[in-house]
């Protein structure tokens, strides 16, 4: 993702800290910046005790006003934070934080999650997928990805067989917004798959190994016993299962019979208008025969 980083430098910016995070903020947002430093001990020992390991850095989190400056500084993407890694820096949208279901403290754990993966495999590591995913789990489930109206890219791709290779978005995510919300879909959906498969020490075993220098494919084999690509076959069968075309159709049943009615109203309305057009051309003829 392209992080422009110049508007934050024109932005009139104050600054707040504790020993533990450093937060730069617009002075309109001095109580959101309180209220990131009291949150953040819960984030961090939320995350430690997730992975078993320390965070040993202190992020600088940036809160930004408005919308307009943060897609600037984003680059226009779907999303209501970002981190940084290079910088061990955390950039959030407030203005999307009263939106369901993003909170201050779900978005600040989930970007920390970013970081912390970042210090503890070496970069390059970690699919792109895989480090979303983590993230996802570690923090309720929660992207930092606006939702739009793509609540059931995974279930229909699926069912039309149009799932993204995880060697796709093992580097980077697509542009396309359908696509970027269905990269996201499956990164949750494979890590959640592990870990219901496997159970969170799965996960956190591959982490390490990643981290002893492990290829992505040697650390599944190692930890779980399944190559990456067939984790992926089973993760797939395991969606094909659960999404059938009935199960897809019962999810929508309201809309359905929404649009059935519709249709039904529509047929009706055009009959009693045909009904009544021919009930004048009929009058009208009647009208027109010659008196005898």
């Amino acid at each position: 993702m392209l992080i422009l980083l110049n508007p934050l430098y024109a932005l009139e910016m104050e600054n707040g800290r504790s020993e533990e995070v450093i937060v730069r903020f617009e002075k309109p947002l001095t109580k959101v910046a309180q209220e990131v430093i009291r949150l953040y001990p819960v984030a961090r020992a939320e995350i430690e005790k997730t992975f078993r390991a320390p965070i040993g850095f202190i992020p600088t989190v940036i809160l930004i006003r408005d919308r307009d400056t943060f897609q600037r500084i984003t680059g226009s993407r779907p999303v209501v934070a970002v981190a940084v890694s290079a910088e061990d820096l955390i950039i959030i949208d407030n203005s999307s934080m009263k939106s369901y279901p993003f909170t201050l403290k779900v978005t600040l754990k989930h970007e920390l999650c970013h970081l912390f993966l970042n210090h503890y495999i070496k970069e390059g590591s970690l699919p792109r997928w895989l480090n979303e995913g983590i993230s996802q789990w570690a923090s309720d489930g929660i992207a930092e990805l606006v939702t739009g109206r793509h609540d059931n890219v995974l279930k229909q791709a699926t069912l039309s067989d149009r799932i993204i290779p995880l060697d796709d978005i093992s580097k980077s995510f697509p542009e396309d917004e359908r696509a970027l919300h269905l990269a996201y879909e499956e990164s949750k959906s494979v890590v959640e798959y592990i870990s219901g498969e496997y159970g969170p020490d799965g996960i956190l075993l591959v982490l390490d190994l990643l981290r002893d220098g492990h290829s992505v494919d040697s650390a599944f084999l190692s930890g779980l016993g399944v190559s990456a690509s067939d984790l992926e076959e089973r993760w797939r069968e395991h969606l094909r299962r659960k999404t059938t075309w009935f199960l897809y159709m019962s999810d929508h049943l309201y809309q359905i019979l929404f649009v059935l009615a519709a249709i039904l109203l529509t047929y009706a309305f055009i009959k009693v208008i045909v009904k009544k057009r021919a009930y004048k051309d009929e009058g009208d003829d009647e009208g027109d025969r010659p008196a005898e």
